[in-house]
């Protein structure tokens, strides 16, 4: 034997039906919240930016210690001059006078060799700096968007679940009213198919859309108010209400 249920408890199937339905949209706006796709295009692009400041700032790391490389060559090549300068003023040795002043001559041209180097490099890190901060200027209003955006996120995440509780509490308390056989037959076929009741109205079955043909609809008219029916489409449980057309 069939299972049975009053009518009216059929009818408040359609209520559980409806609560799912927009259990369902709720999860879904949830799941699909257009600031987590964008949220997931921030992370790419942070990511891009946080290794293009990596590498801009090594890079610049780099020159700066080629920057105090030749810095120092040239304080010792100062030092160098500055020595050998003493060395001429205290000497009265024709031969070291020469040499001295050859030495002089060699350090006076490396040292202007170190010191174009050294505007070349000074030029480099300079435009080095500037690409850094350029970079993390772009990473920090990139951050601040982010935050923008995980703010919105979380109040329609927050909005969304505070619906959900709602339109849940009100599911409990039609569920609540429905006989236990019936729910649970409810729930199995809406775990199994999607779709727990279908409403028949003008013999079409409201959970496929699809106008029941003259034989099964010759079944549901000769089944009694109280039999539990299923579609024969959706699998639903199927409700009969004076707008069935039967």
């Amino acid at each position: 034997m069939g299972l049975k249920a009053a009518p009216e408890d059929q009818a408040l199937l359609l209520e559980l039906q409806e609560f799912d339905t927009r259990l369902q949209q709720l999860g879904h706006r949830l799941r699909t919240l257009p600031e987590t796709a964008q949220l997931a295009e921030f992370a790419k692009e942070s990511e891009t930016l946080r290794r293009d400041v990596v590498e801009r700032t090594g890079t610049l790391e780099d020159a700066q210690a080629e920057l105090g490389r030749v810095e120092a060559d040239v304080k010792v090549v100062e030092a160098r001059i500055e020595r050998d300068r003493d060395r001429l003023q205290a000497t009265s040795s024709v031969k070291d006078v020469q040499a001295l002043e050859q030495e002089l001559a060699a350090l006076a041209r490396r040292r202007d060799e170190l010191e174009e180097i050294e505007l070349v490099v000074m030029e480099r890190v300079e435009e080095l700096e500037g690409a850094v901060a350029t970079a993390r200027e772009a990473l920090a209003a990139l951050d601040a968007r982010i935050a923008e955006a995980t703010s919105s996120r979380d109040a329609s995440a927050a909005s969304i679940e505070q619906e959900k509780a709602h339109v849940a509490k009100d599911r409990a308390t039609v569920a609540a009213r429905v006989p236990e056989e019936l729910l649970a037959l409810y729930e199995k076929q809406r775990a199994r198919y999607g779709v727990g009741a279908s409403h028949l109205r003008g013999g079409v079955s409201s959970a496929s859309g699809v106008a029941l043909n003259a034989s099964d609809l010759g079944v549901v008219r000769a089944a009694a108010p109280d039999d539990v029916l299923l579609c024969p489409e959706s699998s639903a449980i199927l409700v009969r209400t004076a707008e069935s057309g039967l």
